[in-house]
């Protein structure tokens, strides 16, 4: 665990000592794990029947390609796999970047 981590726990527990978490609202009742609300209202269905069937909205599939392509530049040891790696993560990097320029923006007001 890393210096920032510490304390980060540190003062969590200080403010746990303190009782500062004993009024949040919703305490002591489970976490609300499929919270849809920045889904908008007309594909909220749909994105519950793909995500029971085990699919992921294509930004989510990108996001854990390139997870999975970090962790393996960091584990590789030879070079020139990690040059591919490399070149494969920036593409998809470029990729993710791409499809959010794509999206239209929501107005907020």
């Amino acid at each position: 665990m890393g210096w920032i981590e510490r304390i980060a726990e540190e003062r969590i527990r200080a403010a746990q000592d303190e009782g500062l978490f004993d009024n949040l609202p919703g305490k002591g009742q489970p976490l609300q794990l499929d919270d849809d609300s920045a889904v908008p209202q007309e594909l909220r269905l749909t994105f519950k029947i793909l995500r029971n069937a085990g699919y992921l909205p294509i930004e989510m599939e990108i996001r854990k390609e390139i997870y999975s392509l970090q962790q393996l530049v960091n584990a590789t040891i030879d070079e020139e796999t990690r040059r591919e790696l490399r070149r494969e993560l920036s593409f998809l990097l470029l990729k993710e970047n791409l499809s959010s320029l794509k999206k239209p923006r929501r107005r907020t007001g």
